[in-house]
């Protein structure tokens, strides 16, 4: 059985940072694409941030880059996701998720369907 645990969200104020991580079990985590997805109050869900399955490609949305970095150990099947200069619109629930491929190239691989979700957990930014 597949699961897909995130922890390390809080509260913390503008200009601060929080790093995030995810582990997953019951897959073989370096066959998988593992990308952040948030969604805040009233809005859609979005994505973040993705990682090829290897770490040698990373992928963001441009509303966080500079600020974000997306990590992954394969040997200890977790991935994180370390915030800096964090903004009051980063406020939201911050899920990971899991997508079986290799695909490294340009287009960002997780863009389609995901295959597996975590509950995800609550990042709130005070101004």
């Amino acid at each position: 059985q597949v699961q897909v645990v995130e922890s390390g969200g809080g509260l913390v104020q503008a200009g601060g940072s929080l790093t995030l991580s995810c582990t997953a079990s019951g897959l073989a985590f370096d066959d998988y694409a593992m990308g952040w997805f948030r969604q805040a109050p009233g809005k859609e869900r979005e994505g973040v941030s993705c990682i090829n399955w290897s770490g040698g490609r990373t992928y963001y949305r441009a509303s966080v880059k500079g600020r974000f970095t997306i990590s992954r150990d394969n040997a200890k099947n977790t991935l994180y996701l370390q915030m800096n200069s964090l903004k009051p619109e980063d406020t939201a629930t911050y899920s990971c998720a899991a997508v079986r491929t290799y695909y490294s190239g340009e287009h960002d691989p997780c863009g389609g369907d995901m295959d597996y979700w975590g509950k995800g957990t609550l990042v709130t930014i005070s101004s």
